[in-house]
């Protein structure tokens, strides 16, 4: 390719959408952690001083959602009616059914069980339809796109200047965003960063701008992918006061391409957060991760993306896609091949090889699902690497 720009996204865990997807995983986790086997679809609005805890959830556990709700809430700095949103003080609503029993019959016994194929890993089906995709590149150690690997870090950053004290009038809320130059799909420069954050009132915007590029931006960007040409915005409207719900209301699932590739693969569309992992959202979408990753780290592409669908009810999926990009020396058809003798795409088997009912998923609620190496989630392990090589032999 010739010379292009690409633009990647994140946000903080005080951004209104992101407040509840971690208000959902902490549900699931404290769900999870009494009963192995709960159905749990999990979802959370929030707005001012208001927020509402829906879904449905089949469990024999008791969880008190009100006080998880308003924990997550609290911890993340909304705990100071000043922010304008108070995890204290805002009401919390909950409306919880049990998961429909149509659904049910499929995810507790698959298609292939009740067929006679009564192999361990069909015991649960599919628990939907749909399609997940996953993918790696060679472009950062964790073998993520570096636009999203510097959006996450800075928003990171700016979370931790706050939380330790080092900026201490910045609140919750913000935004980051990073533009890479590539020529010939190699990393040239970073064109523009975007940081935006949510502070206190009696604060310059010049002593923000300052601060911000001093102790945010210079300790996160390399130093030679900035040159006198990029382009630095901070606070670029002038003033950031109100934030988190109260200046917008939240919504669980709402920041699907942040949670992955920050657009620089596909998305099949179906969030993370709240579920369980018989919801092929997640899981499948955590594995095809681990297919991707493994196959840029045995060295078969530079860059590869997966695509797994499945039908509900049903264990095996009903299509594995594998595109190298034109970077392997192998075909498509090829990787595939391998992938399939490698790799067990079935829902429960993908639950015990990747550990998910032990897994916990509010530290994934924020700043990416993918590349997060220093939480020792299983998708990110390269453990597939010679059995690959292997296969493709």
């Amino acid at each position: 390719m010739a010379k292009h720009l690409f633009t990647s996204e994140s946000v903080t865990e005080g951004h209104p959408d992101k407040v509840c997807d971690q208000i959902s995983d902490a549900i699931l986790d404290n769900i999870l952690e009494q009963d192995k086997n709960a159905h749990v679809a999990c979802e959370v609005t929030a707005t001012t001083g208001l927020v509402h805890v829906m879904g449905e959830i089949s469990t024999d556990c008791y969880v008190d959602i009100n006080s998880i709700a308003r924990n997550v809430i609290n911890n993340i700095g909304y705990d100071n009616p000043k922010c304008g949103f108070d995890g204290t003080t805002c009401a919390v609503l909950t409306s919880i059914d049990a998961q429909s029993p149509d659904i049910a019959m499929g995810v507790n016994e698959s298609y292939e069980l009740k067929d006679g194929e009564n192999d361990v890993n069909n015991q649960i089906g599919a628990g939907d339809q749909g399609m997940m995709f996953g993918y790696a590149c060679d472009e950062t150690p964790e073998l993520m796109p570096l636009p999203v690997s510097l959006a996450h870090k800075l928003a990171k950053q700016l979370t931790k200047v706050r939380k330790d004290g080092t900026l201490t009038y910045l609140r919750p809320d913000g935004k980051t965003q990073v533009t890479v130059e590539y020529d010939d799909d190699k990393v040239v420069r970073v064109d523009t960063v975007v940081v935006s954050t949510q502070h206190d009132e009696d604060v310059a915007l010049e002593q923000i701008r300052k601060d911000l590029i001093e102790y945010v931006i210079k300790p996160i960007i390399p130093e030679n992918l900035l040159d006198d040409n990029t382009k630095i915005f901070v606070n670029p409207t002038g003033r950031f006061v109100i934030g988190g719900p109260v200046g917008d209301s939240g919504l669980t699932g709402r920041k699907i391409i942040v949670d992955t590739y920050g657009g620089f693969s596909r998305h099949g569309g179906g969030c993370f957060s709240g579920k369980d992992p018989t919801k092929v959202d997640r899981s499948a979408a955590y594995y095809s991760r681990y297919i991707a990753k493994n196959i840029v780290a045995a060295g078969l592409a530079k860059k590869c993306e997966i695509q797994l669908a499945y039908a509900i009810g049903v264990a095996k999926p009903v299509s594995i896609m594998v595109d190298a990009f034109g970077t392997s020396e192998y075909s498509n058809e090829q990787l595939a091949a391998a992938v399939e003798k490698v790799f067990d795409c079935r829902p429960n088997s993908i639950i015990e090889q990747l550990k998910l009912r032990e897994t916990k998923y509010l530290p994934l609620a924020a700043y990416g699902h993918m590349g997060r190496e220093e939480l020792g989630v299983r998708w990110e392990d390269t453990d597939k690497v010679d059995e690959l090589k292997a296969a493709i032999a």
